[in-house]
């Protein structure tokens, strides 16, 4: 019997799996040992006293020289072709040629099943049982597994969903690494357990891999809850050094856990439970703007901005848009921190280009410049219309108008202004007094 290298061949394809199925690798099992220890191959004309033809209705005729011996004793079908029994074995060469019909894109799969070779079915389903498939196999082998019969089970078992209970351990055992600081060698592995998790909760053409019930969304809130703690932990020491950021360490630090509260927003957002981290972030404003302000002016600098602001501006859209809601002081005192801090550094970043040695290495979205300026327009014209005069003001005076243009909220606020005694008018029915001041 050839060794399973000689059966699949040297690089053990897909392909080659699928030829075990095919009547070419039944025909190939002659390379078996005869009861005489005579070695008989396939192939092998002045032994052959068989010849096999394989036929498809667009003309393609292959002939292989076999054995008689081995394909009675390997296959049914063809045990029952080459009998005495068969209706045509006396017809002059029909024992000597054998032709096999098959459609043309049924060639390579004229599986074992319809040959009546078990041992080649056995072969196939331990081989896919045991090796790895890449995606565009696994199509495929659900389209041939049927055609196996009954021995597919292993094969199956690759592919069945598994228990909730399972989907869930690997769930929290995932959040926990993914909301974890290991050491920076281990970023990449970091990175694609957050990508995973993301995929796990995402609906696209197939529903979400977990329901996002109590007990999932308790643990995604304990785990960044810790996340954050550590980020503030941090902001406090950076707050008490003399020169901030002097450490290169603790730079790359304050990045990374910025990156994974951005991150941590997407995954939030999803489950609906932003609203802890919200509060946090809109309390730990001062102290995060202070910090990169204060810092030492460095290209590293330009990229801390950068990830600052692409956690504000998350902050801010779940505020803007009311996914979270705050109390009026807290949404003021919002735009009057970010505000300022955003339209100073937008410039910064602009100018840096990824072709300079020293530039970031991520460059904000031009999209997100765009919807973090219509999240202030938002933001603002839910305040009191007095504290929006009072920004209004100062963004006219400002240098840096062109960014973010609240023009839409200025002419809001100007029609809202000239038509709010004539709006407001009914209620005088019901008061004695109005103010509209």
């Amino acid at each position: 019997k050839p060794s399973r290298k000689e059966v699949v061949g040297e690089k053990r394809g897909f392909q080659d799996v699928l030829n075990i199925c095919s009547l070419v690798c039944s025909a190939s099992m002659e390379s078996l040992v005869s009861e005489t220890r005579t070695p008989i191959r396939i192939g092998d004309r002045s032994t052959s006293d068989v010849v096999v033809r394989i036929r498809t209705q667009d003309g393609r005729d292959d002939w292989f020289y076999c054995h008689s011996q081995v394909l009675i004793e390997k296959s049914k079908y063809f045990a029952d072709r080459l009998s005495e029994n068969w209706p045509t074995c006396q017809i002059l060469d029909s024992r000597n040629c054998v032709e096999v019909y098959c459609q043309e894109s049924e060639f390579d799969h004229h599986v074992a099943v319809n040959l009546g070779c078990p041992q080649i079915v056995t072969a196939c389903v331990d081989y896919l049982e045991a090796v790895p498939w890449e995606e565009s196999e696994e199509e495929e082998i659900l389209k041939i597994i049927p055609r196996l019969g009954t021995q597919v089970e292993p094969i199956l078992a690759r592919l069945l969903p598994v228990k909730q209970s399972a989907i869930m351990g690997i769930f929290f055992s995932t959040i926990r690494f993914a909301t974890s600081s290991p050491p920076p060698i281990m970023n990449d592995l970091k990175s694609s357990a957050q990508e995973q998790l993301e995929y796990m909760l995402t609906e696209d053409d197939d529903a979400p891999l977990l329901a996002a019930d109590d007990e999932i969304k308790s643990e995604v809130k304990d785990c960044v809850k810790r996340l954050f703690e550590r980020f503030n932990n941090l902001l406090e020491a950076l707050l008490c050094e003399m020169e901030l950021f002097s450490d290169g360490g603790k730079m790359h630090s304050f990045q990374s856990l910025l990156s994974d509260l951005s991150w941590a927003c997407q995954i939030l957002c999803k489950l609906e439970i932003m609203r802890e981290l919200v509060c946090n972030w809109t309390d730990a404003s001062d102290k995060i703007v202070k910090v990169v302000k204060e810092a030492s002016p460095t290209a590293e600098l330009i990229e801390t901005k950068l990830r600052v602001i692409e956690v504000a501006a998350k902050i801010l859209e779940a505020i803007g848009y009311g996914t979270v809601i705050l109390p009026t002081a807290k949404r003021l005192h919002m735009v009057k921190v970010w505000l300022p801090f955003v339209r100073v550094a937008k410039p910064l970043i602009d100018s840096v280009t990824t072709a300079r040695d020293d530039a970031p290495t991520v460059k904000m979205d031009s999209e997100l410049w765009q919807s973090l300026e219509s999240t202030f327009v938002s933001v603002i014209l839910a305040l009191p219309s007095a504290e929006q005069a009072e920004i209004l003001t100062e963004w006219l005076g400002n240098e840096h108008i062109q960014y973010p243009d609240l023009t839409e909220a200025f002419e809001v606020w100007c029609y809202r202004s000239k038509v709010s005694k004539r709006r407001l008018s009914f209620l005088a029915v019901n008061h004695d007094k109005i103010n509209t001041y």
